[in-house]
C-alpha cells in the first residue's frame, strides 16, 4: 500500500547462517534520496516514516546508500564506501554485486568486475537477509541470487 512521505523496506524470505553467498541488486528507476542495498535480520524494521536509510538505521541491518555513497549500521554513518578519491555515484541499471561471508562475518561489494572492498566486518552469527530500502515511489529494484562467490 503506497504511503506518503515513507521508507520501505524488502527483504528476502531466505537468510544465510554459515557459507558464503553473492547476490545482485540493481535499480530500474530513480533512486530517490534514498537508496539503500544490504542485509538484515528478521527483526530490522522494514517500513517507517518519512524518507530515512531504513537500511543501516538499526542494530540489526546494515546498508550502503547509494546515493550518497555512506555505510550505514546501528543509526550511523559508518565512513564512506567505496574508499577511494572520487568515488563514482550509482547509475540506473547498474548490477552491484554483494557478496556475505558468514565465516569470515563480512559483507563486500562489487561493480561490474571490479571490487570495491569489505564494507562491514565482525556481523554476527545470526540469519542475515538479502535486503534493500527506497524512498522513491514505484521505482523498482531488482534482487538475483547467484550461490556461492566466484574468486579470482
Amino acid at each position: 500500500n503506497p504511503i506518503a512521505q515513507s521508507t520501505d523496506g524488502a527483504r528476502t524470505k531466505i537468510g544465510f547462517s554459515e557459507g558464503r553467498h553473492a547476490w545482485e541488486v540493481w535499480w530500474e528507476g530513480p533512486l530517490g534520496t534514498v537508496a539503500v542495498i544490504g542485509i538484515a535480520t528478521k527483526r530490522a524494521a522494514m517500513q517507517c516514516q518519512g524518507y530515512v536509510a531504513l537500511l543501516g538505521s538499526d542494530d540489526q541491518s546494515w546498508g550502503w546508500n547509494l546515493v550518497d555513497n555512506n555505510l550505514l549500521h546501528n543509526g550511523e554513518v559508518n565512513g564512506s564506501f567505496p574508499q577511494c578519491n572520487n568515488a563514482p555515484k550509482y547509475q540506473i541499471g547498474e548490477r552491484i554485486r554483494v557478496i556475505l561471508d558468514m565465516e569470515d562475518k563480512t559483507l563486500a561489494f562489487e561493480r561490474g568486475y571490479e571490487f570495491l572492498g569489505v564494507a562491514f566486518r565482525g556481523l554476527p552469527k545470526v540469519c542475515l537477509y538479502p535486503a534493500v530500502s527506497a524512498v522513491y515511489g514505484n521505482t523498482e529494484v531488482t534482487l538475483v541470487y547467484l550461490g556461492k562467490p566466484l574468486d579470482g
